[in-house]
């Protein structure tokens, strides 16, 4: 895919998601399942820590923008952990996942439709820009360089950006790229990010989480089985 195609990238993604949606893939990332409610806790708990090394509390005047939010379920997360809902903004690419954001979310809190690489707003304007699993979905590294310097500017100075993304291809998912903490580094070359290695690798989690819940806690704490990161890039 050429990437001076306007809205190619972008159009691809909503292909790939509408994809996803149509092989009902919500139930394999049902926080019913055990395996997904352990990883879920699991990132709760490394948020936690990130808000602590990041001197973030307290978080009632913080303000938060997510990149590629869904239907709002990581907004939500920053409310229960003491956010406020005026000071939270989720900008989405498919227009069913910002309804259902819209439904689950207080209305004090702003949900946008389109591109985040051309979301009108004002540079600066936030303590936290963040993504979950967003870039991996970006297949073209120009619009990968686009979004991310796009995060950098609606973050501001003494906020920063806040990662969370898997580092390895998924052979059985042509629409997915992993994003290593080397390509990390080069998307924000201003910043000077803190990792964190999180999450049991989704294969072996739904594994051992079939043969029992407890298993994912001791496989996870083998850092080698971990696949993904949390990634704090502080901005000067």
């Amino acid at each position: 895919m050429r990437a001076d195609m306007p809205g190619a990238e972008a159009q691809r993604v909503r292909e790939s998601y509408a994809r996803r949606d149509t092989a009902g893939c919500a139930e394999r990332y049902s926080p019913l399942r055990p395996e997904v409610l352990a990883t879920m806790q699991e990132l709760e708990r490394a948020i936690v820590r990130w808000i602590h090394a990041a001197r973030l509390a307290p978080l009632s005047h913080r303000t938060v923008l997510e990149v590629g939010c869904g239907s709002g379920a990581n907004l939500l997360r920053f409310l229960q952990l003491g956010f406020q809902p005026e000071n939270l903004a989720g900008c989405e690419l498919m227009e069913a996942r910002a309804a259902s954001a819209r439904q689950r979310l207080p209305a004090a809190t702003r949900i946008l439709v389109g591109d985040a690489s051309e979301i009108d707003l004002p540079d600066g304007g936030f303590d936290v820009v963040c993504q979950f699993t967003v870039f991996t979905s970006l297949l073209d590294a120009r619009f990968r360089e686009k979004l991310a310097a796009r995060m950098w500017r609606l973050a501001r100075p003494g906020g920063g950006v806040l990662w969370y993304d898997f580092q390895y291809d998924n052979p059985r998912n042509p629409d997915v790229r992993g994003v290593a903490m080397a390509e990390v580094r080069r998307l924000f070359p201003a910043g000077r990010p803190t990792a964190w290695r999180v999450t049991l690798a989704p294969p072996i989690a739904r594994r051992a989480c079939a043969l029992h819940p407890s298993l994912y806690a001791l496989l996870n704490a083998l850092p080698l089985l971990r696949t993904h990161l949390l990634c704090w890039i502080p901005k000067p």
